[in-house]
């Protein structure tokens, strides 16, 4: 692959016990410490949260946009005009972006998957688009992302095996194709931007193996696992985790794609994975769940009604505004907007949080006893 290491990634400590790493990713838009947690921005936004919030509040060095949505709207000639979407938002750190492949999934009602590429119906007004390997290099090289993922298809965690065998191997076409097409492009905006592929294989290890083998053959910057937490059982997801990592080389950055909860984090952290994202802390804090040191709270049940102790004073989202259960319990149950804010700050703050102090743990080399002392609050309800 052209341009192998557009980027440097130094590890600086592999814990003994197991097999999580703290590192740092060096990119044109900023250092991004690792392990670390990847707020959801879709459409140029993470939701209910200000671009000042993420930088002072969370402190996310690193956010995810989509491409399928980015690409409906605002449009690539609005991106384009703009400088690319680092401008367009006002956001001066690193932007990832997935490359359309789970919309290919999840559209499954209004989408055609042949060789050449995806042909899907737009859910904001029915017109009709084709998604390539090719073109969605282009659109993320219009986007200006620093780190790019390769077209892929994502099966439903349960495909049966031939099902899966057929999916992996298109996506290992599409995948070189994007390659050759990233190689023949340039980055737009005057910074240097990276390729990841993308391994798939469901549930089954023959061919997860197999897609482990084919991403590293191309020499990639870093390199992302997709296709988990979408229907398999949890203890078959690290299962995968495990298989995956053993092929892809220790020395590049692996992001596991759309995965999960803190428990998830660390479980996949233990298992040598770099980098996350999901819309869990936002999508869920905008229904009035909480994370917290000592487990999830539902902050719409009546018990939080006259809870006035401060929420969860251990995280730093509550240092300089410090709001009790009782007051968020009555934002979200009467709908207010600021409920949904205060929430989603609290989320993110606690995951970027949570993948810190395990960076910290794994820089002080007990990793493996810290996780083992959070890890049962963490998955309580409280």
């Amino acid at each position: 692959m052209q341009n192998t290491e557009p980027f440097k990634f130094t590890i600086e400590k592999a814990d003994t016990m197991t097999n999580a790493r703290a590192a740092t990713l060096h990119t044109d838009h900023g250092d991004i410490p690792t392990p670390i947690f990847m707020p959801v921005g879709t459409a140029g936004s993470v939701k209910a949260v200000h671009q000042s919030e993420l930088r002072n509040d969370i402190n996310a060095k690193i956010i995810l946009g989509n491409t399928y949505h980015l690409y409906l709207r605002p449009g690539m000639e609005t991106l384009v005009a703009a400088g690319g979407l680092h401008r367009f938002m006002n956001w001066e750190r690193p932007i990832l972006t997935d490359s359309g492949g789970f919309q290919v999934f999840s559209l499954a009602a209004s989408r055609k998957i042949k060789e050449e590429g995806c042909t899907f119906k737009s859910h904001i007004d029915g017109s009709r688009h084709t998604f390539t390997p090719e073109n969605v290099i282009e659109i993320q090289r219009q986007i200006g992302s620093d780190i790019m993922m390769a077209f892929d298809e994502c099966p439903p965690g349960e495909s049966p095996y031939d099902y899966a065998k057929k999916s992996m191997e298109l996506t290992h076409r599409w995948m070189d194709r994007c390659v050759k097409r990233y190689n023949e492009t340039e980055p737009l905006y005057g910074h240097r931007q990276a390729l990841f592929p993308i391994v798939q294989g469901c549930k089954y290890p023959d061919l997860r193996t197999r897609s482990a083998h084919h991403a590293a053959e191309k020499n990639a910057y870093g390199y992302a696992i997709g296709g988990l937490a979408v229907g398999e059982p949890t203890e078959v997801m690290y299962q995968m985790i495990e298989v995956v990592n053993e092929i892809l080389p220790k020395e590049r950055p692996r992001y596991l794609m759309g995965v999960g909860t803190p428990a998830n984090l660390l479980e996949a952290i233990e298992r040598g994975v770099d980098m996350f994202d999901c819309v869990m802390p936002t999508r869920n804090g905008r229904n009035g769940m909480l994370f917290t040191w000592n487990g999830t709270v539902n902050i719409k049940n009546k018990k939080w009604e006259h809870c006035f102790e401060p929420i969860d004073p251990t995280s730093p989202a509550e240092a300089d505004r410090v709001y009790t259960y009782a007051y968020l319990h009555h934002l979200i149950k009467a709908e207010e907007l600021l409920g949904l804010q205060i929430a989603s700050i609290h989320n993110l703050t606690f995951y970027l949080t949570l993948v810190g102090t395990a960076r910290q743990h794994i820089l002080a080399g007990d990793f493996a006893s810290w996780k083992a002392s959070v890890i049962g609050n963490l998955m309580r309800r409280v």
